[in-house]
């Protein structure tokens, strides 16, 4: 019985190390949420204006990012018009990347906010709520 209870307790400990330290690949997951399909199962991408310019827009939507508990940048920077973040869970640390790019248009400016997570099929709605808190907070900055 000793055994199956050390067991479950390594189990538990590899799986908690592979999802914590895991490296995150910059290049896999600082995409342009203007350039992609719509995301699977745990993914939320939301297109829209703003009011901002392009840079403004992206030094708002940076300052709540890492307002954020456990949320680092991941790549990009607001002259490079596209950022990314990752987010982990608090307890597993379960990371999700949170991509933001911002472009100039005719019309004005257009944002895309692509977030999905890393491991599994469902985020139980995190992602669309870290989406929607992010723009509540950027848009009540304006």
């Amino acid at each position: 019985m000793k055994i199956v209870i050390y067991s479950l307790i390594i189990a538990f400990l590899v799986a908690l190390a592979f999802v914590r330290l895991s490296p995150m690949v910059a290049d896999r997951w600082h995409v342009d949420p203007f350039e992609i399909d719509p995301p699977k199962a745990g993914g939320v991408l939301q297109r829209f204006s703003s009011q901002m310019g392009v840079i403004a827009t992206l030094e708002a939507y940076k300052a709540v990012a890492l307002a954020t508990p456990r949320t680092v940048v991941l790549a990009g920077s607001p002259s490079e018009g596209r950022m990314s973040f990752v987010t982990r869970t608090a307890l597993w640390g379960f990371p999700d990347v949170t991509t933001i790019a911002v472009r100039e248009t005719s019309e004005g400016v257009d944002v895309a906010i692509f977030a999905r997570l890393r491991f599994g099929k469902s985020d139980l709605g995190v992602n669309g709520k870290r989406v929607a808190a992010w723009r509540a907070a950027v848009e009540n900055t304006q």
